[in-house]
């Protein structure tokens, strides 16, 4: 069976389209991004770290109600306009010389990236039917990569020039290119904005519904794997295995070209709940045996057994990512009203955020600190997020029945309904 990464004619191309212009910026503007704030900008690693801290808290926060915005104003004009803010904060960061314009900059870089991925998850809605969406997802999740591989490697010319004028450059091209995703998104077809709200509706609902956000913080512990693949690994092969340094990229680039090449197989087999719910679940058990197996690459083994054991941990975790990845896409729009979709995604997509900014003490302090049993203790993390998930959609699905008959759900599942 071939690989295929691009999705089907129309709307889905259009939108992997604007998904490879902006991953291209991206990917050069992550691997090159400490060193241009650090050489460049002049600002200490401490001002970065807080920065960072402190602006993708405030996106975090704000992806609900620039969510509901799209659902009220419409997802391509919100989303275009949020793709130009984006471009413009990264536009400025090539002028900004100190820490408070820096932070000014980032906030604004934070809740626009924030805000742009909801309303494209309420734009994708509006042009897909509920069937297909996980399958175009898979594609544009590969398509993603691609960007975000050939944009590393741009960035990695900026790296060898080691040069101010190298990392202006990329900085640049990540300015255009969400310029370019702006363009690219005028392209689709508008979608008619949501129905208004009904008498007594709250303005911001998804902060009421409590299964839901129960879901997104179980996807938030099991999202856990950004940073450990980011971070706690990089750290662990370099401090606690004898194996080679470059091995780091290397298990980077094989996560990487994995997700590229097998997430649209390997989301075929979402298609509801039932389907999504246990894909999480196998993803949980899955990360449970690859962090096992990373445990035992500390175990003094020759160098080419502990490489062997490091290469098979990576791929068990890009396993269980595409496995939650799928799942969890299908999960979020399956239990979003459709005239909501946005405040929903908005609200689905903190977990990315609050991963990122909780997860490197948490995994740094089990891992590089404890050592084997951190590894340990981390996989029954995520075995008990992954099988949480099942409970937790039945309770939602309850809960939007009811709520549907009249009769609003907002206690925790009965035992007895939570069997099988």
């Amino acid at each position: 069976m071939p690989i295929q990464i691009l999705p089907p004619a129309g709307a889905p191309r259009v939108l992997a389209a604007a998904q490879l212009s902006n991953s291209l910026g991206d990917g050069a503007y992550y691997v090159t991004s400490a060193l241009y704030f650090t050489r460049v900008v002049g600002l200490s690693p401490t001002q970065i770290g807080l920065a960072l801290t402190v602006t993708w808290a405030i996106g975090s926060v704000t992806g609900v109600p620039l969510g509901a915005l799209a659902d009220r104003k419409g997802p391509r004009g919100t989303a275009v306009l949020l793709a130009l803010a984006t471009s413009a904060s990264v536009a400025s960061f090539l002028l900004i010389r100190s820490f408070v314009p820096f932070l000014l900059a980032a906030c604004l870089y934070a809740v626009a990236q924030c805000g742009l991925a909801a309303a494209r998850q309420a734009l994708l809605a509006g042009l897909v039917t509920p069937a297909a969406r996980t399958g175009v997802l898979a594609h544009l999740q590969s398509t993603l990569n691609a960007g975000l591989a050939v944009g590393a490697a741009l960035g990695g010319l900026a790296l060898h020039h080691d040069s101010r004028g190298a990392y202006l450059a990329v900085f640049a091209l990540d300015a255009v290119s969400f310029l370019l995703c702006a363009l690219v998104l005028l392209r689709l077809p508008a979608v008619p904005r949501s129905m208004a709200r009904g008498k007594g509706e709250p303005r911001l609902a998804v902060l009421r519904d409590r299964p839901y956000a129960v879901i997104t913080a179980l996807i938030a512990v099991l999202l856990l794997r950004m940073p450990l693949l980011s971070l706690a690994i990089p750290l662990w092969v370099v401090d606690r295995t004898d194996a080679p340094s470059w091995l780091v990229s290397a298990l980077f680039v094989l996560n990487t070209l994995a997700v590229m090449a097998f997430q649209v197989r390997m989301a075929r087999d979402v298609g509801g709940p039932r389907t999504a719910t246990r894909a999480v679940r196998h993803s949980g058990l899955i990360m449970l045996a690859s962090c096992a197996v990373f445990a035992l690459s500390a175990a003094g083994l020759p160098v080419w057994a502990t490489v062997a054991v490091l290469v098979a941990g990576a791929l068990l975790q890009v396993i269980a990512e595409m496995q939650q990845s799928a799942g969890s896409w299908q999960i979020s729009f399956d239990l979003a009203p459709e005239h909501q979709v946005g405040q929903y995604q908005g609200f689905f997509g903190t977990g990315v955020p609050v991963a990122r900014t909780l997860g490197p003490l948490l995994l740094t302090s089990l891992l590089v600190v404890w050592g084997v049993p951190g590894w340990l203790l981390l996989g029954g993390i995520f075995l008990a997020a992954g099988l949480a998930m099942g409970p937790a959609v039945r309770w939602a699905e309850r809960s939007r029945t009811g709520a549907e008959a009249g009769v609003p759900i907002t206690g925790p599942p009965d035992r007895a309904s939570t069997q099988g």
